[in-house]
């Protein structure tokens, strides 16, 4: 299919984002041609702002336009606890539950050999420093059930235990509302591990 050279440019821009095919593509590109000019000049400075302006925190290494970020400037929350995530949209969707009130540790990833990311390109070092630093009494570790999330968790634990560090990790079960016939094993044998008395 033809394009003419600049809209083919955006499409396949466009194609370069997570999950966004060919069609997903053509749909964005042809959706900002038809905006507003200053809608699109608007959408090009906030890229552009927030790829100049964001940054990791040199505390905890969320995402932010602070330094320190927003959390861990809060004086008010608890610094006994350490929540451990790979990435800051983890950091998010706790935020959202506003259940947790302790700092955040955001590793920037998981241990993933096949990706070639071992403990050293992640922030485990800077964890280990932290929790030893802050007399931090509990790390929850806030990782996936996946094989790099147990790889993770394996290797981060067993550096905690010996500075007898409380190490945690959330509990995985059902979404809510949902039943069990339609769950996998690994799904049901996570939830019947998380269980709490009633």
């Amino acid at each position: 299919m033809y394009f003419t050279p600049p809209l083919a440019r955006l499409i396949e821009e466009f194609q370069r984002f997570p999950g966004v095919g060919p069609k997903s593509a053509q749909r964005m590109a042809f959706y900002v041609l038809n905006m507003p000019a200053q809608d699109v000049k608007r959408l090009a400075e906030s890229i552009v702002e927030a790829k100049e302006k964001v940054k990791h925190c040199s505390r905890c290494f969320h995402l932010s336009a602070n330094d320190p970020c927003e959390i861990c400037s809060n004086k008010k929350r608890d610094g006994s606890t350490l929540c451990v995530v790979a990435d800051s949209r983890d950091v998010i969707a706790l935020e959202k539950t506003r259940e947790y009130k302790g700092y955040y540790h955001v590793l920037n990833g998981l241990i993933s050999p096949l990706e070639g990311r071992g403990p050293e390109q992640l922030k485990v070092r800077e964890l280990i420093h932290r929790s030893h630093q802050e007399s931090v009494k509990e790390v929850i570790l806030a990782i996936n059930p996946t094989i790099e999330g147990d790889a993770t968790v394996l290797y981060i634990s067993s550096l905690l235990k010996p500075l007898g560090i409380k190490t945690t990790r959330i509990a995985f079960g059902l979404p809510m509302g949902s039943d069990l016939e339609y769950a996998d094993e690994i799904t049901l044998t996570r939830a019947l591990e998380g269980r709490r008395e009633v």
